[in-house]
């Protein structure tokens, strides 16, 4: 009987080769959480933001691996990952799986299981397109040990571990501050409240060089 191969020598994929999300619907609302948590958490060491890439949960085994569409783990530093192996990090804290029918059975079975064995606190899927899932936000956190159902209100549900309300407007998922009620601004709001804020200011600069230049013919009549 051969020798096992040493841990070094197992090779843990890194990529599948499958495209990020199965529409634009999909791939925008993974990108506006990634993008919103990441925010969230800029100014923590030690929580880890993610999307899209394997977690190994079973040493010694490279097939045992699946690929969170949104991953937040908290206790973990931001360094680059090829991937994340369980056995050398923790359990993430909160897994969204933005579905499909397509994934839907994966998603619903196989991956709520998995995540509730290997202690995901909260595990949150959506469906944006509307297509299967009654309701489309459902959401599970970890009570000793086995999945609870999070109650919805007004169709949104609270994250207990990032703070967060997760909402439904549309095709996509806002984030809410639970404390301030404050929504977290998608990409392209940001990008136009920045282009308000700079245009107010150049109208502000404009009227006080009118003002300054007002003031210096008043004085010099």
């Amino acid at each position: 009987m051969g020798a096992l191969p040493l841990e070094q020598e197992i090779e843990y994929p890194t990529s599948d080769g499958q495209p990020m999300a199965e529409t634009p619907e999909h791939q925008t609302v993974m990108i506006d959480l990634i993008l919103g948590l990441r925010q969230r958490y800029a100014a923590v060491p030690d929580v880890l933001v993610g999307g899209n890439f394997f977690l190994c949960y079973e040493r010694g085994n490279p097939r045992a691996c699946v690929a969170p569409d949104v991953l937040l783990a908290k206790g973990v530093g931001k360094w680059n990952r090829p991937n994340y192996l369980l056995w050398k990090e923790r359990a993430p804290s909160l897994i969204v799986e933005v579905t499909s029918r397509k994934t839907q059975r994966k998603d619903q079975y196989f991956k709520k299981s998995l995540y509730e064995r290997i202690g995901v606190e909260e595990y949150i899927l959506f469906d944006p397109l509307d297509e299967y899932l009654t309701p489309r936000l459902q959401g599970f956190r970890l009570s000793r040990g086995r999945y609870q159902p999070i109650r919805l209100e007004d169709g949104s549900l609270l994250s207990r571990t990032t703070g967060l309300r997760l909402q439904p407007e549309g095709e996509r998922l806002r984030l809410v501050d639970a404390v301030t009620g404050r929504p977290m601004l998608w990409p392209e709001e940001v990008d136009a409240a920045y282009t308000r804020e700079a245009a107010a200011r150049q109208a502000a600069e404009e009227r006080l060089q009118a003002l300054e230049e007002e003031l210096k013919r008043l004085r010099g009549a």
